[in-house]
Order: structure tokens, then sequence, then C-alpha cells
């Protein structure tokens, strides 16, 4: 992998193990020999991520929508920053950047890229390892979401283990760096699968 793409928070929360887990993960991507791609803001954990990485000596590259340059959080001394028409193509060009994909503690826009990405694997759009690295438990409730969306029957017990969910960056990065994507179907419904063949 030469890029990894991490979705956080424009906020930092109100615990400073958010903060202190992105200055532990933005080190270890620099220590990698990776580079980090974001959303190119300088506010936040995506500020605290970004920093993180050049202070490191690593390289980042930020891709922020024009509309959000002009409210001044564009990151200034990142290795380089696309600035782009809409969030769309923000999230469009994140993927082409990156060969993973992490989110750390967020809001809405984090869970939107992140699930982004998750449907865009699940319906064969990208093959590229997914991750939530959490901090004081902050995505558990998400995860048992997720789980209960596999009691219903609305997602498929592979694509859940598909995605990596913990706390350890020891483990995190030895997962990326073993991944195979699951080849699940999605239709867990045979006669659906067969309808659409």
């Amino acid at each position: 992998m030469k890029y990894l793409c991490v979705y956080c928070g424009s906020n930092a929360g109100n615990d400073p193990r958010y903060g202190e887990t992105a200055v532990a993960l933005g080190k270890r991507i620099a220590a990698e020999g990776m580079g980090l791609v974001y959303g190119g803001g300088n506010v936040g954990l995506m500020g605290i991520v970004a920093d993180a990485v050049l202070e490191a000596g690593g390289e980042v590259i930020g891709v922020i929508p024009e509309h959000l340059v002009k409210f001044e959080v564009a990151h200034k001394g990142l290795t380089r920053l696309e600035v782009v028409s809409s969030m769309h193509e923000r999230k469009a060009r994140m993927f082409d950047l990156a060969q993973g994909f992490i989110a750390l503690p967020g809001g809405f826009g984090t869970l939107d890229e992140m699930f982004e990405m998750l449907t865009w694997r699940q319906l064969g759009l990208g093959d590229r390892p997914c991750a939530f690295l959490d901090v004081a438990d902050f995505y558990a409730p998400l995860m048992q979401m997720i789980d209960r969306m596999v009691e219903t029957r609305f997602l498929h017990p592979d694509q859940r283990r598909d995605l990596w969910h913990g706390d350890d960056i020891d483990a995190l990065f030895a997962w990326m760096r073993d991944y195979a994507p699951a080849k699940a179907d999605k239709w867990m419904d045979e006669k659906r699968r067969q309808d659409i063949r």
C-alpha cells in the first residue's frame, strides 16, 4: 500500500484519547513508509492526523471541496492539496488515490464516506480494506447495529467479517497487510441470485 485514506471528524471531540489516537495513527502511517490521503482540513481530528504524518516526515495529500476552502479550513502545509468541485468528486478522488480506508471517530461526514466505500465494495466496485479504528468504544454501538443487519439478513456475514473493528493499531496494520476481500454474494436469497443471473 502506498496511501491510506483516513476519515475522521472536523471536530476533536470531548475525549483527549481521540486526538492521541489520531497522532499515533499518523505517526504509524509515516513509519510504515505510506502517505496519508484525507479531507484536506486543518481542524479537528483531520488536522491532528495530518500534522502527525507531516511531523513524522510522511506525505499528505488533502482533497477538499471548493466551498470548504472558502470557509478557510483548508490545511496550508500539506504535501499536496487538491481542490475539487463537490463532495461527490472528493470521495471519488480519495478512492482513486488510496489503497485502504480507516475511520477514526467523527460525525455524519465520517460515516458517509466510510459507508460509501463499504457499499462500493459490496457491489463489486472496489476491493480495498475498510477499518474502524475505535477509541474508548466510540464505534461499539455502530458495530452492534451492523451485527443487527446480519441477524436480520440485510448483510451477509462474510461482508461483516470483511470489516475490521478494533483499537489496536498494530493489529490494524497486520490485518491490512494480509487483507483478502470477501467473495460473498450481496444477494442472500437464492431466488434473487437466480433472477439476476
